[in-house]
């Protein structure tokens, strides 16, 4: 996904926030979300987004010409292919460039319609929030009443105690976690991303909705044409931070390939083992076929 405005994606977004996490700036304890809500539903202008449907209204005039030209209303746009599009510029005034002029000195990252800040302690994370809340209803919009919230970045060097220790940020969960020092190799703990529990049950579900198990008809080959490029981009999207976090969903991969050969070869039926040592032979010998294969999930199918 891409940021019309400001030409980022969202996993260079995230990158963002996580080199944030990790800045020298590490009096930055705090870290408010926000999301602007209701979208869109009250703003006083001829663009009025509302949820459910997209819908464009095209006028031409009466007598069409080459010359002719086109007015386009918006009248349903939430879900559809506009609504970041004008998150991003309504939002790129509304935050953006009063967050540069307001408060120059916190980082802050927003994608579309939300975004976090990085505050120095608990008390300059409320007073913010109460700006920002003034700030949206001047541009007639609200934060989302559960989703924005004041989180404590727990780590080796920030050890107090907080309710709110973690948050999910596109598609990425920021918790306390015991990491590896590439320096002596030792764990310790840090304040990092890795895909969230919301992503993994969404790819879960992805993979569930094309009923493969039952997909007796196709070759292992139509099956990896299938799965090939949903597997790819996730991959490349939510392992680039803390990859073991995937494993989990590409060991359900691999079990669901398994039900698949149970089920397409007659000698396999009732044999849940044999069928997984099988697959586990061609994941060796052909490790190119599958993307996760590629990186070395080869050796989990039970």
């Amino acid at each position: 996904m891409l940021d019309a405005l400001t030409n980022r994606t969202c996993l260079t977004t995230a990158a963002q926030l996580r080199e944030a996490q990790l800045d020298a700036r590490a009096d930055h304890e705090q870290c408010s979300g926000v999301e602007p809500f209701p979208f869109w539903s009250s703003v006083p202008c001829d663009i009025n987004v509302l949820p459910l449907k997209a819908k464009i209204k095209q006028r031409v005039s009466s007598s069409p010409s080459l010359n002719c030209s086109l007015e386009l209303e918006i009248t349903f746009c939430v879900r559809g292919v506009l609504s970041p599009i004008l998150a991003n510029i309504f939002l790129h005034y509304a935050f953006d460039l009063w967050m540069a002029r307001t408060h120059p000195d916190l980082p802050w990252c927003r994608y579309a319609d939300d975004g976090l800040v990085h505050c120095r302690n608990e008390q300059e994370a409320q007073a913010l929030k109460s700006e920002l809340q003034a700030r949206l209803a001047e541009c007639c919009l609200e934060m989302h009443p559960t989703k924005t919230k004041i989180v404590y970045c727990k780590d080796k060097k920030r050890k107090g105690k907080y309710p709110n220790v973690k948050f999910d940020f596109l598609g990425y969960c920021f918790r306390p976690r015991l990491v590896r020092s590439f320096r002596d190799n030792t764990l310790f703990c840090g304040f990092n991303p890795a895909v969230s529990s919301s992503a993994m049950k969404a790819m879960r579900s992805t993979i569930r909705e094309l009923k493969l198990r039952h997909q007796t008809q196709l070759s292992l080959q139509d099956i990896a044409r299938q799965l090939n490029p949903l597997l790819r981009g996730w991959i490349e999207y939510y392992g680039r931070y803390a990859p073991s976090a995937l494993y989990p969903l590409l060991r359900h991969v691999n079990q669901t390939l398994v039900a698949w050969a149970m089920r397409k070869f007659k000698r396999f039926k009732g044999h849940k083992v044999r069928a997984s040592q099988s697959l586990q032979r061609l994941a060796a010998e052909h490790r190119a076929l599958f993307v996760h294969w590629d990186i070395g999930m080869t050796g989990v199918f039970a």
